[in-house]
C-alpha cells in the first residue's frame, strides 16, 4: 500500500476538519483600518487579524466571500472568478482520459505502463513486483473509468447548465483545485501493480462490490445533476434566459432536506468508488475522509449564508447530510 498517498490524504482530511472546527472563531476583516487605497490595510488590525482575514478568505469562495468583510486591495488582487471551476474538470477530463488510455493499453491490450508511470509508484511506496490480489486492477480501472466520466459530466455542466455569478475564489484555491484531479486520477492509477498482469491472460470477474459501487454511482449522479439544475432554473427564465445572477432559496428534490445535496451527492459518489474497490482500500478511505470534510466545510458556509440572508429558510434543512449534520 502506498503509504505516502495514505499519509498525504490523511492530513488533508485532518486540515479541512480543522478548518470546519475553526472557522466561527477566526474574525473576518474589519474595515476603518486602512491606509487609504481602497482596502483595508495592517494598521489597527493586528498580525493575529491578518492571519484570521487570510484564512478566512481561503476556506470561502463565491457567495460565502461577503462573510469575510471588506479585503485589503492586496488581497483582492489574488483572486479570479469562480467561473474558472470549469478549468478543473477540463484538466480532470485530459489527465484522468490520459491516465485511462494507459491503464487500458496495459489492462487488455498486455501493454505496459510507461517507465515514468513505474517510477511515481516506487516513489510513493508501490512494490513493482507485487502481484494483483482479488481483481484490484480491474476495480482500480472501474474507479478511474467513472472519475472520468463524472468529470466530463461536471464539465458539460459547467458549460451548459450552472450560471455562474461573478463571485471569486483566491489563487490559492484555484491552483489547490487544479492539482486535486490531477492527483486524485494518480492516487487510483497508483491502486495496481506497475506490472498489472505481466503478460497473463484478461480474466475479469465482475463482483457483487462493483455492481452495487456503480448503481450508487449513478444514484448519486442523477441527484446531483437534477440539483444542479435547479440551482440554475433559479437564474433563468421558463424560456431558459438568464434572468438574474443574485442567489435564491432552492427548493425540490434533495433540497428539501439540506442547503446543499450537491455536495452530498459528491460526497456519495466518491463513497460509491471506495465500494467498488473492493471496501478495503485505506488510501482511497483517506480520499474519502478529505472530501467529506472538504464539502462539509463548504455546506456548512452556504447554509450560514442562506440562514443570515433569508429570515424565512426553512429551519428543518440541515447543511450537509439529511437528518445529520
Amino acid at each position: 500500500m502506498p503509504g505516502v498517498l495514505v499519509a498525504a490524504w490523511a492530513l488533508l482530511a485532518a486540515a479541512f476538519l480543522a478548518a470546519l472546527l475553526l472557522r466561527r472563531r477566526a474574525p473576518a476583516w474589519r474595515p476603518g483600518h486602512g491606509h487609504g487605497h481602497g482596502g483595508v490595510g495592517f494598521s489597527g488590525v493586528g498580525f493575529s487579524g491578518v492571519v484570521s482575514g487570510l484564512f478566512q478568505d481561503l476556506i470561502r469562495y463565491g457567495k460565502t466571500k461577503g462573510d469575510c468583510g471588506q479585503r485589503p486591495a492586496w488581497l483582492r488582487l489574488l483572486q479570479v472568478p469562480k467561473r474558472w471551476f470549469t478549468h478543473f474538470y477540463v484538466v480532470s477530463v485530459l489527465w484522468n482520459g490520459f491516465l485511462l488510455i494507459w491503464l487500458f493499453r496495459a489492462e487488455f491490450l498486455r501493454g505496459s505502463l510507461p517507465s515514468w508511470i513505474q517510477y511515481v509508484h516506487r516513489a510513493l511506496g508501490r512494490d513493482s513486483q507485487s502481484e494483483d490480489t482479488g481483481n484490484e486492477d480491474f476495480s482500480a480501472f472501474l474507479v478511474l473509468l467513472l472519475l472520468w466520466l463524472h468529470s466530463c459530466r461536471r464539465l458539460a455542466e459547467c458549460l451548459w447548465t450552472s450560471v455562474f455569478s461573478n463571485g471569486v475564489i483566491h489563487i490559492v484555491q484555484y491552483c489547490f483545485g487544479l492539482a486535486y484531479y490531477i492527483t486524485v486520477g494518480s492516487t487510483v492509477l497508483c491502486q495496481v501493480p506497475t506490472n498489472v498482469r505481466n503478460g497473463k491472460e484478461l480474466s475479469v470477474q465482475i463482483c457483487w462490490y462493483h455492481i452495487v459501487g456503480v448503481m450508487m454511482y449513478i444514484w448519486a449522479s442523477l441527484h446531483q445533476h437534477k440539483c444542479l439544475v435547479i440551482l440554475a432554473n433559479l437564474r433563468k427564465s421558463k424560456s431558459g434566459k438568464v434572468v438574474s445572477l443574485s442567489h435564491s432559496v432552492p427548493f425540490g428534490d434533495w433540497f428539501e432536506r439540506v442547503s446543499c445535496p450537491h455536495y452530498f451527492a459528491e460526497l456519495l459518489i466518491y463513497v460509491s468508488m471506495g465500494i467498488v474497490l473492493g471496501f478495503h482500500n485505506v488510501t482511497w478511505w483517506c480520499v474519502v475522509m478529505y472530501v467529506l470534510f472538504n464539502q462539509a466545510l463548504a455546506a456548512v458556509l452556504c447554509h450560514e449564508f442562506y440562514q443570515k440572508n433569508f429570515s424565512s429558510y426553512p429551519k428543518h434543512r440541515k447543511a450537509f447530510i439529511p437528518f445529520v449534520f
